[in-house]
Order: C-alpha cells, then structure tokens, then sequence
C-alpha cells in the first residue's frame, strides 16, 4: 500500500502531466482534470485490484473503472500511464493526428485501460451497471467503479440508469459525482439547477455517502473503503465528492474559465513552480 505522501507525489506529477499535454496542443480540459487528479490517484493506487500488465476488454476477475465525463481524458491517461497500462512518453502524444490518445477516450484505437467511448455525456452510467451485472452473472465478485460530472447529471438518460440499477439490485456498483458546481458554460446552478442530488438518488433507492474533502488523498481513501464495506447489500452506491475544479493551480481555481482552455507558456511556468517535479516528466 502506498503512504499518503506517495499518493500526493503521484497526483502532483499527474497534474504536471496533464498541465503539459493541453498545452502542448493548445487543447482539451485542464479544469475538471486537476480536480479529479486526487480521486483518480488514489483509485488506481490504492482502491482498485487489477492488472495492467495483461488488459483485455472483459477485465475478468478485476475491479473496472469506466470514466463517463470523457472530456477529462488528460487526467485518465495520465493515471493509466503511470500505473503501468501504457508507456508514459506517449503522453506527449495527446490529441495528435493519429494518436490513441483522442481528446476523448475511445476504444478502436486499442489504447489499455479504455473499455468505453466517453465522448457523448451521460452514457457511462449505463456502461458500468452493464458491466456490474455481466459481473453477475459471471460470478466475477469484483467491483466496477464509476466517475459522472455535476454537469453531466443533466443528462435524462443517467435517470433512467440510476432508476434501473436500484430495481435490479445492482450492489457491485460504486458510481461517484464530481460535484466542483461547474460546466463549461458557468455553474450548474445558473445552467440548470439540480437541485438536491443526494436526496435524488436516495428516492431511486441508493447508499449515498458524501465527502467535502474531494481534493483530500487521505478523504478520499477513507470514502472509497466505506463504499466497498457498504457494497454487496442490494443497493448501487454513489459517492458525491465535492472537489475543486483546477485544484493545485491557484489561478485556475474558483472559476469555470478552465474548462476546456489551455494554458499559455506563461501560465504553464507558473502552474509547475507551484507543481514541482516528484516522479519525473515524460
């Protein structure tokens, strides 16, 4: 298991990673990425059990994660890299011609780790309980793990889903909700207020637990195991994670501006000097 040190080193380089790659092409989402960087850390690193050495689609007898949000690729792909899925000099490769590394995650291009287009918003909750009941079936005890933006929760097919993994029971499932309060047009108040998302979920019949701490390493761990103890009882689990979009980069943070705007070499300086280097750039 890793220290918490660790983890925070590793979640400081991944936000250098993902810093370099949309700058790199003056293109794709820092905003949500840096603030998912601590979740997706700590997932890969200590929560899940999997092999990257040897990926297949079907991930048999192995924890799945299915990120639903696909437009914060830059984050996924730097933590599949660095936990051993990919080489992490292909980073330097985001969104160029012929990369598998696509601004959003797709799977023809055969890139380890990705087992679900995410490009159109809120179709990955209907993956994962598809995933977790081919589980099931299977006799696969292992558990599949999501991540949905606030934003994205406007979608009405996520209802259906939600509504649709409560009445089948499906009890493998841990589906959490990046809740920062942005989307790329301002808050998701002013776009369309959801209202109260906990209370939603728990009328479609699901734990939810809560966590104000999103950006905590330490939080976060402890969330994620309360969520696999509550897990195998006859209900979907959900996680609503409050984070900071742009979190670790001070002008990035507060604001939605960073959504889908890349830094220029002035601001990329300025974002490092308050990232320095833990586990080496590619």
């Amino acid at each position: 298991m890793a220290t918490t040190q660790e983890l925070k080193d590793f979640s400081q380089q991944v936000r250098r990673d993902i810093l370099r790659m949309v700058h790199a092409v003056n293109s794709g989402h820092p905003g949500g990425s840096l603030g998912c960087t601590e979740f997706l850390t700590v997932l890969y690193q200590e929560i899940m059990e999997y092999s990257s050495d040897v990926f297949d689609m079907d991930g048999k007898n192995e924890d799945l994660f299915f990120l639903s949000n696909g437009h914060i690729s830059p984050v996924f792909y730097s933590v599949l890299a660095r936990s051993g899925y990919f080489s992490v000099s292909e980073l330097a490769t985001f969104r160029k011609l012929n990369s598998r590394l696509q601004g959003h995650p797709t799977t023809h291009e055969g890139l380890e780790g990705i087992r679900m287009a995410s490009g159109s918003l809120g179709q990955g909750m209907s993956v994962a309980i598809g995933a977790a009941q081919a589980k099931k079936l299977n006799g696969d005890a292992k558990t599949v793990f999501s991540l949905h933006g606030d934003g994205e929760l406007q979608e009405g097919q996520n209802w259906e889903a939600i509504m649709y993994a409560s009445a089948k029971k499906v009890d493998n499932l841990i589906a959490t909700v990046d809740l920062n309060g942005k989307q790329i047009d301002g808050t998701t108040d002013h776009v369309l207020a959801m209202g109260d998302v906990k209370a939603k979920f728990e009328a479609f019949g699901w734990i939810v637990l809560e966590e104000n701490k999103g950006n905590d390493i330490e939080a976060i761990t402890a969330i994620l195991n309360e969520a696999k103890a509550l897990s195998g009882n006859g209900q979907p689990i959900c996680i609503l994670l409050y984070t900071e979009m742009g979190n670790g980069v001070d002008f990035m943070m507060h604001t939605h501006a960073w959504h889908g705007k890349a830094p220029n070499d002035a601001q990329l300086e300025e974002a490092f000097a308050q990232n320095p280097v833990t586990l080496g750039d590619y």
